[in-house]
């Protein structure tokens, strides 16, 4: 199918979409643990920063599955789960006025994302200004948009489902994350700093440079210089993206608004990349305390209190590598 795009015709969002802002101060930290998302500002895992308790902090609206969030930075995700989300993170909600599937939503995020170089350098979208937003969408003779057209052009772009060994297997294994233990990062790693290198003063290469960035595992190019971090670590933003974390398996060099978390010896198991991803994943989820200018500094990274599996008082390293390796795909990292 071809998308014809000179073909397509001017619609505004608000004619076929209610607008919504969340109300309320919903703070991940006054509820509890659950299966309902908790959407944010972001532009990453669907907008996802947590799933809290059905009951929320008994005051935040609930919000329906198979509506569209859009948040201050006009990143928009298609939610096919109910949800709650945010209000100071100035998350929109979506809700269409017409017969809305997954493929459709798809296809009009792929397009709102399209207007967010209109929204750089401070400038935020509002509810108001999302309603008021024109957007080219295909059309049907009576010009309506074309619903059927975008639906069946989301399901005919060809792709290659990957293949995984793990599926169905290892159902018994839980997080049970009711049982997990406090545990302090600078217990558990040596955080040591990035250095500047500024784009100026880069050479060509092959060393990867990691910056503040919450994309491609944290690289932002690749430099002549020599790496000043070594492999088998985790890079883990303070400033910029703050709180984005990827495991890094080669030396790198890290930007000075990137600090790396050494694996300490006293831990006493081999460090590796299933640990390193549940970390990963556990350290994102303290992303929210760090935003709007707020930084996650050296100290207050060492000082961080974040929760794992617990075996004889010690994090169950073993438990975790066990888990990401018996996830779906697993077997592919």
């Amino acid at each position: 199918m071809n998308l014809n795009t000179p073909l397509w015709k001017e619609f505004t969002i608000g004619d076929y979409f209610d607008v919504y802002l969340s109300s309320g101060d919903l703070k991940i930290d006054d509820c509890e643990p659950g299966n309902i998302p908790l959407i944010s500002s972001g532009s990453t895992n669907n907008g996802i920063v947590g799933y809290i308790d059905e009951k929320g902090d008994g005051k935040a609206q609930i919000f329906k599955a198979n509506c569209i969030t859009v948040d201050m930075f006009c990143n928009a995700f298609y939610q096919n789960e109910d949800f709650y989300a945010v209000s100071h993170g100035r998350v929109n909600i979506l809700c269409p006025k017409f017969k809305c599937n997954l493929q459709i939503g798809l296809f009009i995020c792929s397009i709102i994302k399209k207007e967010q170089f209109k929204y750089s350098y401070g400038r935020a979208v509002y509810s108001s200004e999302i309603a008021r937003m024109i957007i080219k969408l295909p059309s049907t003779p009576d010009n309506e948009p074309d619903w059927n057209y975008m639906e069946q052009y989301i399901k005919s772009i060809k792709h290659k489902p990957l293949s995984t060994a793990n599926q169905g297997r290892y159902s018994s294994l839980t997080l049970g994350v009711e049982n997990w233990v406090e545990f302090c990062v600078g217990d558990l790693f040596e955080v040591k700093k990035g250095k500047r290198l500024t784009s100026d003063d880069q050479t060509d290469g092959d060393t990867p440079y990691i910056g503040a960035i919450d994309s491609n595992n944290g690289v932002a190019n690749y430099i002549g210089q020599g790496a000043i971090h070594d492999g088998n670590t985790i890079s883990l933003s303070y400033n910029g993206s703050v709180g984005e974390a990827f495991y890094q398996p080669k030396p790198f060099w890290a930007t000075d608004d990137v600090n790396v978390l050494y694996f300490r010896k006293e831990n006493g198991v081999a460090f590796n990349k299933y640990i390193a991803l549940f970390i990963c994943a556990v350290l994102r989820q303290e992303k929210y305390r760090y935003s709007y200018g707020r930084k996650w500094v050296l100290e207050s990274m060492k000082s961080t209190i974040i929760k794992l599996p617990e075996k004889s008082g010690k994090p169950d390293w073993c438990y975790m590598e066990n888990y990401m390796k018996s996830l779906p795909y697993g077997d592919r990292i």
